[in-house]
């Protein structure tokens, strides 16, 4: 019976990055064999990053991903790591179109290629734009064990892949993924892994993606899964680690190449002889089962890791935002210290003619507590000048964007005068309504909680006070943010709720129409009331336009606005009710 150490690389890649992510793959791959392993498995892509979107379409960049596998192979043998059995996802390409393709290098070749089957084309999945199909699937054997892969939707669909290899038989079946968080992805995750495990007949190396790449960020959680369902190991959430794990096999042998499911099974032997045992222990023995994060620390985790990825990896040095004393711009800054740290983080305090004093110390406030930069640029002179010259006085709406528009110009001025990243703090509720003013509040390069809904950003606030107090710490976050009526204050006595319905209610709404794609009719049968609803829902209908302008920000929902729905901003489309 071969005992196999296995071990997870849940790397953090860039995308386009070849050369950078063949040196992360060294250098983990060094890791992994100074812990023994005799294989290690790298995410989907791992080479290019994922998603590549349309540079998969380029011919140059598709050969400069083949050659620098072959490289890899050669690169991996220099470094001593030969006698691993690297698994890297990568970029192919023949006469057929763009692959989505993994390899398995050993001893300084390529020894195996095999391209992802199912191609998903849904939510934020855009795989059929760009990749061609496989149908083959290459087991190795190696140290007297059959090793089978799966790329990542290979993995989530019923039937195909996974069934094929468990009739023509495999010792363990390995799969790269990509796969982008989303809340409670796990209660979904670990389950499948385990349907996925009893159909192959053998367990699953489950290794996932982590960080953030634009508007997705991918939380690790990577797994081991054996054949009877049982969880065996799992790596940490929202960071980069290497799980390493030992696998009793059984090795039977004698099995022969085939077809299954319309797949055709290709077997290559590596030879090896029996493993050599290993001369240490597994890293962290006891401790490889990690217990997944509670809620709203997972969330967190999520916003912190895709924040300081889009800031690091667009090669950004500090970020700016306008610190208002409400919840979303102090929720906002706490993030962008916990992602980049206070020294990189510049506040700065925009109070107009309307802005209440404990607006101004609540800002100042915030700024001490996160200790961060802090500056007060008021914006009263800049707005008449406006005013006057436009005769606005008296208009509403107009006059009231005014104070939005020149916080935002004034921001954009700051970000050419000393090249900070501006972040736009507006959270997924005012979005979803449109209670943003384009131009204005909505301006920057990225929206930290895009992806949150009101009564969310609350809760997530309340819960890192907590954090720092368990800690001993200062809270971060000044207890009138959290606790005061929110109002945008570009009049006197505004309140949110004078133009929004009663946010707990508003994100209940929101919640089965943008979420759930529900219609009037269901959400009339869920009790809300039909005034409300129409109100709600033409608020959201007509705001399309807006968020199409708003900046990428952290998806953590189901269904994020912009990869996640599209629906189309010229739109007469009214459900009859």
């Amino acid at each position: 019976m071969p005992r196999l150490r296995i071990a997870l690389a849940q790397v953090n890649t860039t995308v386009g990055d070849l050369d950078g992510n063949a040196e992360l793959t060294v250098r983990w791959t060094r890791r992994a064999a100074d812990a023994g392993a005799h294989v290690v498995v790298f995410p989907e892509m791992s080479l290019t990053g994922y998603p590549v979107e349309d540079l998969a379409l380029r011919a140059a960049f598709s050969s400069a991903s083949v050659a620098r596998l072959h490289r890899l192979a050669g690169q991996l043998a220099d470094a001593g790591c030969g006698e691993v059995l690297t698994y890297v996802g990568y970029l192919d390409a023949d006469a057929t179109g763009p692959r989505n393709a993994a390899a398995a290098l050993y001893r300084g070749e390529v020894v195996a290629t095999q391209y992802k089957h199912h191609l998903p084309n849904y939510g934020v999945f855009d795989e059929r734009r760009y990749f061609a199909s496989g149908d083959t699937l290459d087991v190795v054997r190696v140290h007297g064990a059959d090793i089978g892969m799966v790329i990542c939707e290979d993995l989530w669909q019923e039937g195909g892949p996974v069934t094929a290899l468990g009739r023509t038989g495999v010792d363990v079946v390995v799969s790269p993924n990509a796969s982008p968080y989303e809340r409670s992805k796990d209660d979904v995750r670990l389950p499948l892994v385990a349907r996925r495990a009893a159909e192959a007949g053998a367990p699953v190396v489950y290794t996932n993606l982590v960080g953030g790449q634009d508007d997705l960020v991918f939380d690790g959680d990577s797994i081991v899964v054996g054949a009877d369902g049982e969880l065996l190991a799992r790596a940490a959430q929202f960071a980069e680690d290497l799980l390493v794990t030992d696998l009793d096999l059984p090795g039977t042998g004698d099995r022969t190449e085939g077809s299954s499911a319309g797949l055709t099974v290709r077997r290559t032997d590596l030879g090896g002889g029996v493993a050599p045992a290993p001369t240490t222990s597994t890293p962290g023995d006891g401790l490889a089962v990690r217990e997944p994060l509670p809620d709203e620390a997972e969330v967190w985790s999520a916003l912190v890791l895709g924040l300081g990825d889009y800031v690091r990896k667009n090669h950004f040095s500090s970020v700016l935002l306008g610190f208002s004393g409400g919840i979303d711009s102090a929720v906002s800054a706490a993030l962008a210290v916990d992602a980049l740290g206070p020294d990189a983080v510049y506040g700065v305090s925009m109070p107009s003619r309307y802005s209440s004093e404990h607006s101004r110390s609540d800002a100042a406030e915030l700024a001490r507590r996160l200790g961060c930069h802090y500056r007060e640029e008021p914006v009263e002179t800049m707005v008449a000048t406006y005013v006057d010259q436009l005769g606005l006085a008296g208009t509403g709406l107009a006059e009231e964007n005014i104070q939005a528009r020149v916080r935002g110009m004034l921001l954009m001025a700051l970000s050419n005068l000393d090249g900070h990243l501006v972040l736009a703090t507006g959270n997924k509720t005012e979005l979803a309504v449109g209670y943003s003013t384009i131009y204005g509040d909505a301006v920057g390069g990225f929206a930290p909680i895009k992806d949150v809904f009101k009564t969310h950003v609350w809760q997530l606030a309340r819960w890192r006070n907590a954090e720092a107090e368990k800690r001993g710490e200062t809270p971060p976050i000044p207890p009138n943010s959290i606790t005061k009526p929110p109002s945008a204050e570009l009049r006197p006595g505004q309140l949110d709720t004078d133009s929004l319905p009663d946010y707990a209610l508003l994100d209940d709404i929101l919640d089965d129409y943008v979420e759930g794609d529900r219609g009037f009719s269901d959400l009339l049968a869920a009790g809300f009331d039909a005034e409300v609803i129409d109100r709600v829902v033409r608020m959201v209908d007509r705001a399309e336009y807006k968020r199409r302008q708003y900046p990428p920000g952290t998806k953590i929902t189901f269904k994020a606005f912009g990869r996640d729905r599209r629906l189309p901003m010229t739109n007469a489309w009214r459900e009859v009710h």
